[in-house]
C-alpha cells in the first residue's frame, strides 16, 4: 500500500498544479508511504506518490511512465497476478524495465485500455495520466480495499488516498460536513460510495473506472457482484468437490499474498475461524519465521487469548500479543478519528490501530487478515437472524418459531434476545414483509437510525428529505429480485458495511496509520466469484454459518477453534470515555459550546446522554445499552471529526514538505 495524490486542470482556463500544493498533499500521506516520495508535473497535471516499498524495492519508484513517455501512473496497492499479466504482455511485444507490478499495470492499460482492470486480481487505487490525450483515468479495486477520493474546485480536480490530502492542497477548498453523509453513517454505520461525510468530496466506487478527457467525464463499473438467479438451497451431490474448490482457491489466494512480496509477511490472529485459517495457510508459504499478532483485552468479555495461543502453537508461529485497556482506547481515540476521516459507532478500530503499531515495531510491513470471510461465506449473525425472521414471518403468530432467536448473539451481555418480550418487539417489527428488499437489515438500520433523535433542529432541517434506505434500495441491481434471500442479504452487507467500515475504518486506515499493508485472501477475486456461486446451504446450512469453510478448516487447525461458537471481534465502547479515560478532551468535545459549534447534535440531548453514561459507570455497570454505546461513540467521533477537519487544518503538511525538499527524494518529469 502507498499514498497517491494529484491535481489536474479540467479546462484550459484552470491553472496548472503547483509544486507546493503537491508537496502539501504528500505531507499528509507520509504515514502511508514512509520509504520514498515522488512527483511528476506538467502544464496540466501533477501526480504525487508516497511509497511503502514491498515489491521491487529498488526499481519500483513512482510516478512511473511507460518507455515511450505517453502515460504516467501513481498506484496504491498490489496486483497479485502481475507475473501472469507480465507474461501475456511480453508475448504481445512489450518490454519491461522493472520487476514491479506498477509497470505491469501501466502497460496493461496501454495494451487493453480500461478493459485491463477486468483482468487484474488485486487491491488498488490508481491514477493514470496521458498528457497527449489530456486524459486522467482513476480506478479502484472490486471490494474497495484501497481508498480514493476526488474533489472538483474552480476548474481543478484533486484526488488522493485520503481526504486530508485534498484539504491540504488548497486552503480555499470548503470544509464542511455533509448532512447526507452523516445521515447515511447514522443508518448504515458508514457512507455508501460515492457519498462521503464531507461536502464536495466524493469517493470512487469499488469496481469502477472514472475518466476525465477534454471536458468529458465518464464513470462505469468494470465489475459488479453476481449471484445465481435461481434458488439453490441444497448442496447437490458434489459437496466434497465444492469443499476442494474452496480449499484450492484459498490456498492459491494466500500463496499469492505470501510470496509476491519482497518483504516478510505476517498475519493477524484473532482466535476465530477466519483469521486462524488464513494464518494456517500463510504459515505454509512463509520463508523463515512466520509472525502472528493478536489483541488481548483487560475486559474478559472481549478476550480470546486462549484460542489465539492455541492456534499459534499449532502453526509454530512467532506470536506477539498486545493487551488493550479501556484507558488505551480512550487515549488513542482522537488519533483514530484523524485516520478514519469519518464518524464511527464502535471503538473496534482503536485496538487495531494499536496493533498495527506493534506490527510495524516488529519489522513487518504486510499482514494477512481474515476480513471478507463473513460477507462471502455468510458468517454474520445477521444472516442467521434474517433466515429465522423469514421462517417466523411465514407464521407470524407462532411463538415457537420466534423462540429460535435465542440462538443468536450469545456473546452480548445485553442482547435483545435475552428478554422474550423485547425480542418479539424488536425482531418482530415488519415481520410479514419477508420478501421486501432489505428485510434482514431493517432491524439494524432502524436501531442505528434511532441515534438521529439526538440531531439538532438545524440538522433535521438540512438533512436529506429522502430516506437513505429508500435511496439505497432504489439503486439495486436489475437481477437483485431474482437472487435468493441469502444472496440479497450478502449483497447489501457488502454494499453498506464492507468497503466503508470494515475495509476502511477498521482496515486500511488502521493499518496504514503505521505504514502496514493488509492483504485479504477471502477477498481474492477468484475466491469471491466462487463463494458467490455456491449453493446457499454451503454457506448457511440451517443455522450453521460458513459451513463449507468449517469443512475446509477441519484439516488446518485444532477442533476447538473449528467448533467454537462464533464470537465476532468487539471492543469496550462508551464506558471507555466515562470511566476516567480521556476525560479532558471528551468533556470538551461534548460540551454545549462544542456541540453548538458543530451544530450536528442537540446540546441538551447530548448532555443528557453523557450524564446517563457517567452515572452507569459510577454505579459499576458492566455495560451500557446498545443505543447508548453507539450514540456516545457516534457523537464523540463526529465532534472530533468536526474539530480536526472543519475547524482545524490537516496536520503534518508543512513539516513533511521541508523533509521532502531537503531530502531531494525521487522526482520525475520536466516540471517536477
Amino acid at each position: 500500500m502507498c499514498g497517491i495524490a494529484g491535481i489536474v486542470a479540467l479546462n484550459a482556463n484552470a491553472p496548472g498544479p503547483s509544486r507546493k500544493a503537491l508537496l502539501r498533499m504528500l505531507g499528509t500521506l507520509a504515514h502511508r508511504g514512509p520509504d520514498e516520495r515522488g512527483l511528476y508535473r506538467d502544464e496540466r497535471a501533477g501526480l504525487a506518490h508516497a511509497r511503502l516499498s514491498i515489491i521491487d524495492i529498488k526499481g519500483g519508484q513512482q510516478p512511473l511512465n511507460d518507455a515511450g513517455g505517453a502515460a504516467w501512473i501513481v498506484f496504491n496497492g498490489e496486483i497479485f497476478n502481475y507475473v501472469e499479466l507480465r507474461a501475456q504482455l511480453i508475448s504481445l511485444g512489450h518490454h519491461f524495465h522493472t520487476r514491479s507490478d506498477t509497470e505491469v499495470l501501466l502497460k496493461a492499460y496501454c495494451a487493453w485500455g480500461e478493459a485491463a482492470f477486468e483482468r487484474m486480481n488485486g487491491q488498488w487505487a490508481v491514477a493514470i495520466w496521458d498528457p497527449s490525450a489530456r486524459r486522467l483515468v482513476l480506478s479502484r479495486d472490486r471490494s474497495g480495499i484501497c481508498p480514493l477520493y476526488i474533489c472538483e474546485h474552480q476548474g481543478q480536480l484533486y484526488f488522493a488516498s485520503e481526504v486530508k490530502a485534498i484539504f491540504a492542497a488548497n486552503p480555499a477548498i470548503p470544509r464542511a460536513l455533509d448532512p447526507v453523509g452523516i445521515d447515511q453513517t447514522f443508518t448504515f454505520w458508514s457512507t455508501v460510495p460515492p457519498q462521503t461525510v464531507f461536502q464536495g468530496v466524493r469517493e470512487i466506487e469499488p469496481g469502477h473506472v472514472r475518466s476525465y478527457a477534454r471536458g468529458e467525464v465518464r464513470d462505469h463499473a468494470f465489475w459488479t457482484p453476481r449471484y445465481p438467479t435461481c434458488p439453490n438451497e441444497h448442496f447437490g451431490s458434489d459437496i466434497n468437490d465444492k469443499i476442494d474448490a474452496v480449499r484450492n482457491a484459498l490456498e492459491t489466494a494466500t500463496a499469492f499474498r505470501m510470496v509476491r512480496a519482497d518483504v516478510p509477511v505476517g498475519s493477524y490472529l484473532s482466535g476465530g475461524l477466519d483469521s486462524s485459517l488464513v494464518a494456517a495457510l500463510g504459515s505454509r508459504f512463509a520463508e523463515g519465521r512466520f509472525q502472528t499478532f493478536s489483541l488481548r483485552f483487560s475486559d474478559a468479555e472481549y478476550d480470546e487469548t486462549s484460542y489465539q495461543r492455541l492456534m499459534a502453537r499449532a502453526i509454530a508461529s512467532e506470536h506477539h500479543e498486545l493487551m488493550v485497556s479501556r484507558q488505551d482506547i480512550a487515549e488513542a481515540f482522537p488519533k483514530v478519528i484523524y485516520h478514519t476521516e469519518r464518524p464511527i459507532l464502535r471503538t473496534a478500530p482503536v485496538p487495531l490501530f494499536l496493533l498495527s503499531k506493534l506490527v510495524r515495531e516488529r519489522g513487518i510491513k504486510v499482514v494477512l487478515t481474515g476480513e471478507g470471510a463473513d460477507e462471502m461465506f455468510a458468517g454474520y449473525d445477521l444472516f442467521r437472524e434474517g433466515k429465522i425472521r423469514r421462517f417466523w414471518g411465514r407464521q407470524p403468530s407462532s411463538t415457537r418459531r420466534a423462540a429460535l432467536l435465542k440462538r443468536l448473539y450469545p456473546y452480548i451481555s445485553r442482547s435483545p434476545v435475552h428478554t422474550q418480550a423485547v425480542a418479539l418487539k424488536f425482531f418482530g417489527h415488519g415481520i410479514s414483509a419477508i420478501d421486501a428488499p432489505g428485510f434482514a437489515h431493517q432491524p439494524r438500520w432502524r436501531s442505528t437510525s434511532a441515534i438521529k433523535r439526538l440531531f439538532s433542529d438545524d440538522m433535521r432541517d438540512v438533512a436529506p428529505r429522502a430516506d437513505p434506505v429508500t435511496e439505497l434500495l432504489d439503486r439495486l441491481p436489475p437481477d437483485f429480485a431474482h437472487w435468493t434471500s441469502l444472496a440479497q442479504d450478502q449483497y447489501l452487507e457488502t454494499k453498506t458495511l464492507l468497503a466503508g467500515y470494515l475495509l476502511s475504518s477498521q482496515g486500511d486506515r488502521m493499518l496504514m496509520a503505521h505504514s502496514v499493508e493488509g492483504r485479504f485472501p477471502f477477498l481474492d477475486d477468484n475466491v469471491v466469484e466462487l463463494a458467490n456461486s455456491l449453493p446457499d446451504a454451503c454457506k448457511l446450512r440451517i443455522l450453521d454459518e460458513k459451513h463449507v469453510l468449517k469443512r475446509v478448516a477441519q484439516s488446518q487447525m485444532p477442533p476447538e477453534i473449528v467448533k467454537r461458537k462464533k464470537q465476532p471481534y468487539r471492543a469496550p465502547n462508551a464506558l471507555c470515555f466515562v470511566d476516567g479515560g480521556g476525560s479532558s478532551y471528551v468533556d470538551e468535545a461534548l460540551s454545549r459550546r462544542s456541540i453548538r459549534a458543530a451544530n450536528i447534535f442537540d446540546p441538551v440531548a447530548v448532555e443528557r446522554l453523557h450524564s446517563k453514561c457517567r452515572a452507569h459507570a459510577e454505579a459499576g455497570a458492566a455495560d451500557l445499552s446498545n443505543f447508548d454505546n453507539m450514540a456516545l461513540v457516534g457523537v464523540l467521533s463526529t465532534q472530533l471529526l468536526f474539530q480536526q477537519f472543519v475547524t482545524d487544518r490537516p496536520a503534518g503538511a508543512d513539516r513533511i514538505v521541508l523533509a521532502v525538499d531537503a531530502d531531494h527524494q525521487h522526482a520525475s518529469g520536466a516540471y517536477a
